[in-house]
């Protein structure tokens, strides 16, 4: 993976781009640090489908299951323990 500076990518963006497509993802880095990475797009595609929603996004989105059953608290019995003397 070939690392750019982001002027260098910003003044080489057509060079930056053929890059990323012909030789694949492409480091950026601000004032020395990683900052982001380039990827061509059937990467990004191929990492979008094999990423899973979190519970609290499936639970909060527009489709999630209303009518879940959640049983009463307090209504398990407990096991008595036992004193070791």
């Amino acid at each position: 993976m070939q690392t750019w500076s982001v002027q260098d990518a910003k003044a080489r963006f057509s060079e930056f781009l053929d890059a990323c497509i012909s030789e694949g993802p492409q480091m950026v880095t601000k004032r020395g640090a990683e900052a982001a990475v380039l990827v061509p797009v059937d990467v990004w595609r191929r990492l979008q489908a094999a990423a899973r929603p979190s519970l609290k996004t499936l639970l909060l989105s527009d489709n999630a299951p209303i009518d879940l059953t959640i049983p009463a608290r307090g209504n398990a019995r407990r096991r008595k323990t036992q004193v070791l003397e």
